[in-house]
């Protein structure tokens, strides 16, 4: 492997570039067969998808990329580099390159999680199944925002990294408050290594990587309401129909998330009519690193379904 932080990755990934939608998006890819892209969430980078591309590679092509903005991927300046349409066309025409013409699997969580709901309205037919691990619904999402006042005050870093200084505090001492959100307890109970965190780091050193993921809450302004009286934002107006997802769609939510609460979960099936729900009642926002095991047979037997 080369400058991507990925020492502790396997021979067989492969470290690989993609001109797309104008930026050239860093991925690692592992196997061949029928794609599986998998769509990492803020602050994390491709490495948040180690476990999964080891064990879908063994008969997929399984691809991860450094979303836009993100650790060796260009990170184009300007807010408007990363509207919700910019991100789904990057996710559209890296597919098209990699699927052949075939539908794919399409795996996210948070962030990555969003522009799945959103690529899943917007290309249905190029989807075979869609798998999303605690990152809600933009339609349930607005909602909580607007009215459910344990769902506001979990969701009040966002306006924080909606301000100026969210790259000044977010790097202070060697990115201590990320190391400690993302990484902290894992760190303690030996889900992640030493070799994990610098990784993490060396990506979030990337020149611009911190604004670039910061600018996915600036450009896409979602938030819940702010001390200064402006109102929640989301997508609490939008008519249900322009949300509906067609595609079968397996839901997975670490119970445990402080961020993102699983009250998320209820009256999804109105906008998922296809919707199988899987709860994982002592995983975190982080369930992907805590339960490697459990994600991954969650995901195999949804796929394997015919």
């Amino acid at each position: 492997m080369q400058a991507s932080p990925a020492q502790t990755a396997p021979a067989s990934f492969r470290d690989e570039y993609a001109s797309v939608n104008g930026v050239r998006l860093h991925y690692v890819s592992v196997g061949n067969g029928p794609l599986i892209l998998f769509l990492h969430g803020f602050p994390e980078f491709w490495y948040e998808w180690r476990n999964q591309l080891a064990e879908f590679g063994k008969d997929h092509l399984a691809v991860a990329p450094d979303m836009r903005g993100y650790n060796l991927s260009d990170k184009p300046e300007g807010l408007d580099q990363y509207s919700m349409p910019v991100l789904v066309e990057d996710v559209r025409a890296l597919a098209d390159r990699l699927a052949h013409g075939r539908k794919f699997v399409l795996v996210a969580h948070d962030w990555g999680g969003a522009v799945a709901w959103a690529f899943a309205v917007a290309h249905p037919e190029m989807l075979e199944k869609l798998v999303i691990i605690n990152a809600p619904h933009p339609g349930v999402f607005g909602k909580l925002l607007a009215s459910d006042p344990a769902q506001q005050k979990a969701s009040s870093y966002m306006l924080m990294f909606q301000g100026g200084q969210a790259e000044q505090t977010l790097s202070e001492d060697n990115y201590s408050w990320l190391v400690r959100i993302v990484l902290g307890e894992g760190l303690q109970k030996g889900i992640y290594t030493e070799d994990d965190k610098a990784a993490y780091i060396k990506a979030w050193s990337q020149p611009g990587a911190l604004t670039g993921g910061l600018n996915y809450y600036r450009a896409n302004r979602v938030g819940p309401p702010s001390p200064d009286g402006t109102a929640a934002r989301g997508n609490f107006a939008i008519d249900p129909a322009r949300l509906t997802v067609s595609v079968p769609t397996l839901v997975i939510w670490g119970e445990k998330d402080t961020a993102l609460l699983v009250q998320n979960l209820d009256g999804l099936a109105q906008f998922v009519p296809r919707l199988a729900i899987k709860r994982i009642p002592d995983g975190s926002h982080w369930v992907v690193h805590e339960k490697p095991a459990e994600v991954n047979a969650y995901i195999r037997a949804f796929v394997a379904k015919p």
